[in-house]
């Protein structure tokens, strides 16, 4: 009688080595921990309660009332953007024509840093008398 030398078949390994994973997650966490402190900057403010959003993709985009930093005013309505300096009173016409025809339509206000405070609240309450429901103040995102 002969015996047969049976060879045992292998069976392919059906497990997920996490141990990569794992590596990549803790190098990972200590990224963001890292980072955390230094994304948020800023002077510490006691805020009032609130929820503020940014305008929707899906939004119009904003009439947008300038003021440079010679206290010129100008008036950027999406696609006409003009170049031409404009009495605040006139802006504050445009912007409310523009408002009577969309209503939906944000309105915002964009001034130099170093423009004084009541350049901007000028702009605002001419705005208001205007008819615009609410304008929002644009600001830049510090930069690193």
């Amino acid at each position: 009688m002969q015996q047969g030398y049976q060879r045992k078949r292998r069976r392919p390994v059906a497990e997920i080595n996490v141990v990569p994973y794992i590596d990549v997650m803790l190098v990972l966490l200590i990224i963001f921990m890292v980072t955390a402190p230094i994304v948020t900057q800023g002077v510490k403010v006691d805020l009032p309660q609130g929820q503020a959003e940014t305008l929707p993709a899906d939004s119009k985009p904003p009439v947008v009332a300038s003021i440079d930093a010679n206290g010129d005013y100008y008036l950027d309505v999406g696609s006409s953007s003009t170049k031409e300096v404009l009495e605040l009173e006139e802006v504050a016409t445009r912007v409310a024509a523009i408002i009577l025809l969309e209503p939906e339509r944000p309105v915002v206000v964009k001034a130099d840093r170093h423009i004084p405070y009541e350049k901007v609240i000028q702009l605002m309450v001419s705005l208001q008398k205007a008819g615009v429901p609410s304008v929002g103040l644009m600001t830049d995102s510090p930069e690193e």
